[in-house]
């Protein structure tokens, strides 16, 4: 598959022969077990891939990289990875890999006439722009194991009328147990966010102080989660626990702390101010300086007098 270009892969069936796998039992769900992919011959093998269907993967051993938007994921720990309908996956194999582990796949189209067809849009770890992988303790790697084990054994057995019920069932508590331990990532990698969180605030503070207010404007959340390589969703789900505040609530926080070190230190005019802060109209800094703090810029201004 070496391709500058990523191929689409639009059906479960088509990734299986691209794989050089059997026919799926199921054409709309199956699981992949990585230690039988590894005896197929893909050796130095370069994955550059859009999925039309849901991909979720727990996976060890692998001793290169993957990239997911602009996450490079090391699968060394062993870690799950989401990955959501028209979404790039690049990577490649190697001989020295000893790769353990699964893969579920799974169509949109197993969802139609189901709640989760509409419940799978929030869970945030399908989020793309970039993704942040889940990291598992021995239990919840456990608990994830056997519930993909009971949606191999559901579709290896005769297919009925209650097949797709009970597949979409234990589907759902799969994701309701990896969106429990996505979240508590957020609590147990304090290290990890409170050094996003810092280099957020640097980003911020060297924004602040150059020339770009002017010339590009206040920093767009996109911008902002571009520059730290995290989703936007995943960025105000890690603000939220940290500071109680969105990203956009953070940014104007930020601006203010701008804005009134400049107006008590400075003889520029509220209009010159608004103006070095990205604002076209000085209308709107006011409003938001406000908003803020309850005080107008130049009643603030006012108090140090």
């Amino acid at each position: 598959m070496a391709n500058t270009k990523p191929i689409r892969i639009k059906t479960i069936t088509e990734a299986h022969r691209i794989f050089n796998l059997p026919k799926p039992e199921h054409p709309l769900i199956n699981i992949m077990d990585f230690a039988v992919l590894q005896t197929i011959d893909l050796e130095n093998t370069d994955v550059n891939a859009v999925f039309d269907f849901y991909f979720i993967s727990l996976k060890k051993g692998c001793g290169n990289k993957l990239q997911y938007g602009q996450q490079t994921y090391d699968f060394d720990e062993g870690m799950m990875m989401f990955v959501g309908p028209g979404q790039i996956l690049r990577g490649e194999s190697s001989p020295e890999d000893d790769i353990s582990g699964w893969g579920l796949l799974f169509h949109p189209d197993l969802l139609w006439g189901t709640s989760l067809a509409n419940k799978i849009k929030k869970y945030e770890y399908f989020d793309y722009s970039v993704n942040e992988a889940l990291f598992l303790s021995d239990k919840e790697e456990a608990i994830l194991n056997g519930i993909v084990e009971n949606i191999k054994n559901e579709y290896h057995s005769n297919i009925d009328k209650f097949s797709q019920d009970i597949i979409i069932s234990h589907l759902e508590t799969l994701l309701n147990y990896a969106d429990r331990f996505y979240q508590r990532q957020f609590i147990t990698r304090k290290i990890t966010n409170h050094q996003i969180l810092d280099r957020l605030n640097k980003l911020l503070s060297d924004y602040f102080n150059s020339d770009d207010l002017v010339t590009k404007g206040l920093p767009t959340v996109q911008y902002i989660s571009d520059n730290l390589h995290v989703s936007p969703t995943y960025l105000r789900s890690l603000l939220k626990t940290l500071t109680g505040q969105s990203t956009q609530q953070h940014i104007h926080d930020k601006l203010i702390e701008k804005a009134k070190e400049k107006l008590s230190t400075t003889d520029l005019s509220v209009s010159e101010i608004a103006y070095a802060l990205g604002f076209e109209h000085l209308q709107s800094f006011s409003k938001l300086f406000k908003t803020k703090t309850k005080l107008s810029p130049l009643a603030f201004r006012q108090s140090f007098n």
